[in-house]
């Protein structure tokens, strides 16, 4: 529940900063304004509607699928998750203090040439591309989960967290940076990528798709259980494992290596 109502609170923030910057310009021009905040929302209901289209069609090939073919459709689906935060994460260094500027660039150049229809495409894209991630990630945290009536509530929870944390952030720093809101949650989701990535790797090994070459490799369960309490948050958020097989811990570390070396390569771009 907690990946649950952090993967919508971060999702929701990053989708409200988008929107919001599209308001604000659009507030700030009232002659674009007045045609323009139709065409705004239908472009955040366009997104959102794209969005739910994914998440039914994911849900759809799952029920298609004979059992074997779920099995690996459940393996698979986290480690893509796991490929998408990295991405996201790596766009956003790339391109978040730049993001303002584009999208309001996009706003005037559609505006002053009236292409109202080119508005709505733009926001709905960028919409959907928040609410996409929202549901790759949900289904990669969550596959395979009997416990629907929680996680809706959990994920009512972090939208809910989303709408106060952005008001916060539109204090001016007052009380939270966007600065330091990106830093943190760029952490937190390399963190939640690698319990992902850790998921679909132990799901293949179970499978026997990949060898397990020693396992465990230890047991640390009498001292931090991963089924309770803290152990258990650091398995969800940081893939900790009590007793891991060799293969996961290899793959585990290379990820670590590989991810901070291009967030470096990044950075010095």
């Amino acid at each position: 529940m907690e990946q649950v109502a952090f993967i919508v609170w971060r999702e929701s923030v990053e989708a409200l900063l988008v929107v919001g910057i599209l308001y604000a310009w659009l507030r700030a021009n009232p002659v674009a304004g007045q045609r323009g905040m139709a065409y705004l929302w239908g472009g955040v209901g366009l997104g959102l509607l794209l969005s739910g289209l994914l998440a039914l069609t994911l849900l759809g090939v799952s029920s298609w699928l004979d059992d074997t073919a779920q099995e690996y459709f459940q393996a698979a689906m986290p480690l893509v998750a796991a490929a998408l935060i990295v991405q996201m994460v790596v766009w956003m260094r790339k391109n978040g203090r730049s993001l303002k500027r584009e999208l309001e660039g996009g706003l005037a150049s559609n505006a002053s040439e009236k292409n109202w229809w080119g508005l709505l495409f733009l926001v709905a894209l960028a919409v959907a591309r928040e609410g996409s991630e929202t549901v790759v990630f949900l289904y990669g945290s969550v596959a395979g989960s009997s416990r629907g009536g929680s996680l809706a509530l959990a994920g009512l929870g972090g939208f809910l967290a989303a709408l106060v944390t952005f008001q916060l952030l539109q204090l001016g720093g007052k009380y939270i940076s966007w600065r330091w809101f990106f830093k943190v949650t760029e952490i937190l989701l390399l963190l939640l990528a690698g319990a992902m990535l850790n998921s679909g790797v132990e799901h293949l090994i179970g499978m026997g798709v990949l060898p397990a070459m020693i396992d465990p490799l230890w047991d640390s369960s009498a001292w931090l259980d991963e089924s309770a309490s803290i152990g258990k948050l650091l398995a969800d958020f940081a893939g900790y494992r009590s007793h891991p097989a060799l293969s996961l811990l290899v793959i585990w570390s290379s990820y670590w290596i590989a991810t901070t070396w291009l967030l470096r390569c990044v950075s010095r771009q």
